[in-house]
């Protein structure tokens, strides 16, 4: 994975906040889709969850109650045996439910979130082709699904209970600010109406500052991979770069801190204003709970309940509108992951595909466009040929002249824009993707290099292949004696990332470009019943006897087979069966090496070119 893709696990999908209505919805779907999560993961923790967390919700009040009834009984000569044993019972709880509650909530997370990243991972599998994954844009909403998949749907359950907690509890301490005055209960309600709309607009605006520095927070996360990268190390120490990508780093996060503090001192001045508001609502109270107490009018009971009630009042009112916040900011990023588990597919398929069978007669594009998107050229025009089963096919021309995009098109990564492309007659769209991928061994010129062992690196080319089949695969491409040779053979890792404890070497081994080359040939060779072998520059990183060696293999390996066959180094594939030269996408010449070189066009033109070329570097 290179350095610009990594960074794509950070946040910069940007979304303009300015629609409540859209807000609304998102958020209903979204609570719908939480608590659905919440009810498959572990319905057999979510009611004791809830239990536990709106159980707590009494806990205040019941203390503020007791507190009444101890003072009353100290002032009138009455028992208090009662008020103790409810102290007690009251501690007990209090000191039970908050643990039993956090191994409920804990738990209960954990199962979500391996459902909600299974679920989003599971959509993503099913997209047939690789547009989306060429797409910034999407790739960032996946990494915000991810993000708000694996943490949204807990905290979110977490705070809706949390919220009914509040509730409950701002519904009892109310309860007892009506038994002492109904005036007071009102007018601490009123107080909390100010707050609930501030941090209303609050939390909107830290929503829109999370998209907002995405970009910002993207770049610094880039240079910083720059700066600790093994690929980046060289050049940056030999071209002296250290510090100016510190410099841009430290530029990014400047001005992200910029943003960051801006809200800060927007949060700062709105939370002194709540805090003024709140100290003249207690202090007016409780002025006049004191006024009716020296009145008689009140007990001495009452006023600890009402300086009780009133506090409690105000701090579950805040926490209450923080965890509503919390909630509704989380279901806002929650949207993305809704957006991707319900995205449409990329390429249609056939309600009843048809199984890919045996290649017989042969491949064939026939009046084939295609681009990328409407705003890019066309990468090919109206391009048709055949080719036919068994014999080796080799697709000639410059960079750029179409033919890695022909490959993703024949293994239906994309569908053309125009034209269609037939498996033995069948239109590859009528056929079920992953039956025609079945058939197809594929080497692409950018090949993966995955942090696995030895073994998996192949077998992941058919998975369900035994170990001597693995090997086999390894000893056409001439890798088996390098691969054998390892410390743990081909059981040992090869990478330094997730093995090893120490600063050292650990205990991977990183291959050269050309056994990693060779690797992936062994991974597209592991597939024996491949009716087609597609090799996009198999032998790129290869030295010349490497070379010479790979193709002379992959000769006798596709004697009978049918091939398509993509090289720059025409010497390479000089004697497939049929030559096709390519220019912008269009097909320009084809025949055979002899008939190419006769006719003293393209094809010609570029095989001089390299021959001349190494006679001159041998002279």
């Amino acid at each position: 994975m290179d350095l610009y893709r990594s960074c794509f696990l950070f946040p910069v999908w940007v979304r303009h906040m300015d629609d409540p209505i859209r807000d609304q919805r998102v958020s209903i779907r979204g609570l719908a889709t939480v608590f659905g999560l919440a009810v498959r993961a572990g319905p057999q923790l979510l009611v004791p969850y809830g239990l536990a967390v709106v159980s707590q919700a009494a806990i205040p009040v019941t203390v503020a109650w007791l507190t009444k009834l101890a003072l009353d009984r100290v002032a009138g000569g009455g028992s208090l045996t009662g008020v103790i044993v409810g102290f007690a019972v009251t501690a007990l709880v209090a000191a039970v439910l908050p643990a039993c509650e956090r191994f409920l909530k804990n738990e209960l997370e954990r199962r979500i979130a391996l459902l909600a990243q299974d679920r989003l991972f599971e959509v993503v599998e099913r997209f047939v082709g690789i547009k989306r994954f060429e797409d910034p844009h999407f790739l960032d909403r996946l990494s915000l699904a991810h993000q708000s998949g694996g943490m949204t749907p807990g905290l979110v359950v977490s705070g809706v209970l949390a919220v009914a907690r509040g509730l409950v509890t701002v519904t009892g301490f109310i309860g007892a600010l009506m038994a002492v005055s109904r005036w007071l209960a009102v007018a601490v309600l009123a107080a909390a109406i100010p707050a609930l709309l501030a941090e209303w607009q609050l939390s909107r605006k830290r929503a829109a500052l999370m998209w907002r520095i995405g970009p910002l927070e993207r770049r610094e996360i880039f240079y910083r991979l720059l700066l600790t990268s093994v690929e980046a190390a060289k050049e940056i120490r030999l071209f002296g770069t250290g510090s100016y990508f510190r410099h841009r780093m430290s530029a990014e996060r400047r001005s992200a801190d910029a943003e960051r503090r801006g809200m800060d001192v927007r949060e700062l001045a709105v939370q002194v204003a709540l805090g003024f508001i709140s100290a003249a609502v207690t202090v007016a109270c409780l002025g006049w709970t004191l006024l009716a107490a020296g009145q008689g009018r009140v007990t001495v009971g009452d006023v600890a309940l009402l300086a009780g009630a009133v506090a409690g009042v105000q701090a579950t009112v805040v926490l209450l509108i923080n965890e509503l916040m919390m909630a509704h900011q989380q279901l806002l990023a929650f949207s993305h992951y809704l957006a991707v588990t319900r995205s449409v597919p990329d390429l249609v398929v056939a309600a009843q595909p048809l199984k890919a069978g045996p290649l017989r007669t042969g491949i064939e594009f026939r009046g084939v466009w295609f681009r990328y998107s409407p705003d890019h050229p066309w990468a090919l025009k109206d391009l048709s040929f055949t080719i036919p089963a068994g014999m080796s096919v080799a697709l000639i021309g410059r960079n750029g002249a179409g033919k890695s995009t022909l490959v993703k098109l024949l293994c239906r990564l994309y569908d053309p824009d125009r034209g269609t492309i037939l498996w033995d007659g069948i239109d590859v769209r009528d056929l079920d993707p992953a039956s025609l991928r079945r058939r197809i061994g594929t080497v692409f010129q950018d090949y993966m290099q995955y942090d696995l062992t030895a073994a998996e690196n192949i077998g992941i080319g058919d998975l369900g292949s035994d170990r001597q089949a693995i090997e086999r695969a390894a000893a056409r491409a001439g890798v088996h004696e390098r691969l054998a040779s390892l410390p743990s053979g081909y059981d040992t890792p090869l990478t330094r990332i997730f093995f090893g404890l120490s600063d050292g070497d650990g205990d991977g081994v990183v291959l050269s470009g050309g056994q990693w080359q060779r690797l992936a040939l062994a991974r597209a060779l592991l597939r024996d019943q491949a009716d087609l072998l597609v090799l996009d520059e198999p032998s790129s990183g290869l030295d010349a006897v490497a070379e010479v060696e790979i193709h002379t293999a992959l000769r006798t390996h596709r004697s009978g087979l049918t091939s398509l066959l993509i090289s720059h180094r025409l010497s390479a594939v000089r004697d497939a069966d049929l030559l096709i030269v390519l220019e912008e996408g269009e097909v320009v010449e084809r025949g055979d090496h002899s008939s190419l070189l006769a006719a003293k066009g393209v094809y010609a033109r570029l095989f001089t070119l390299q021959a001349n070329g190494y006679q001159d570097s041998s002279s």
